[in-house]
């Protein structure tokens, strides 16, 4: 462990960052993976999304998300127009690369070029998407845009306290949990406590090592099983 900083009063201080500059901004570019095309949202993909959204039974995907599951193709176009027509987050549709459909949306938000800090949001993801290859692969593609593209220093995932599903996500993609902002934000007419997780860059190449060797086809089974989990392999490569 490195020396603890102290300035010209003895005060402790935190570690230099030497010649840091502002980074860019995300680029509306697309990202190519092996299982998921990533491209920045637009409202001709507001179809596949209200077909692919539809074969949940129910809405309950939604719960902890902003807004509610569109229960038409009017109302899902209305919401992929409101996504793209924001100026402080960057939306993305992610495609199926097997069927080349839209099957779900993720942000790039709460941008802090001065920083190097930025947050994986609006992550809603179709029946076809859930617990898939091509799941795990977007958020891998996402973190190698992040740190190895962009430079950023800090990738976020914030999510209701309440919801297990997202909270077990995020540490299975190897975010690390930083607490509960008690009473964070009012949204669908109750109180959210919201949960912090983070990845920073010092411990992305180890991340992104697990995450290739994770979605190595060897890694899968003909019929399509995993032979090792995610968090597996991130233990054997230590």
């Amino acid at each position: 462990m490195s020396a603890i900083r102290t300035n010209t009063y003895g005060q402790p201080i935190g570690p230099a960052v030497p010649d840091w500059q502002p980074r860019s901004a995300p680029p509306r570019t697309p990202i190519e993976g092996r299982y998921v095309h990533i491209e920045p949202l637009e409202v001709r993909h507001a179809a596949d999304l209200y077909a692919a959204f539809a074969q949940s039974p129910d809405g309950r995907d939604w719960t902890y998300l902003f807004d509610d599951r569109p229960e038409s193709l009017e109302a899902c176009t209305a919401y992929v127009t409101r996504l793209t027509q924001a100026t402080d987050q960057l939306h993305h549709a992610l495609l199926d690369r097997a069927t080349g459909r839209a099957v779900g949306t993720s942000a790039l938000m709460r941008i802090e070029r001065a920083h190097g800090s930025i947050e994986l949001g609006y992550v809603a993801y179709a029946p076809a998407l859930q617990r898939s290859r091509a799941a795990t692969e977007a958020v891998y593609l996402f973190m190698r845009r992040v740190f190895d593209e962009l430079g950023y220093r800090r990738f976020e995932w914030k999510c209701d306290s309440l919801n297990a599903p997202s909270r077990v996500a995020a540490t299975r993609y190897g975010f690390q949990f930083e607490g509960i902002f008690r009473q964070a934000i009012v949204t669908k007419g109750r109180s959210r406590d919201t949960a912090w997780f983070s990845v920073i860059d010092t411990e992305w190449p180890k991340l992104k090592r697990a995450f290739e060797a994770w979605l190595d086809p060897v890694n899968f089974t003909e019929a399509g099983l995993q032979r090792e989990s995610l968090v597996t392999v991130r233990e054997r490569l230590g």
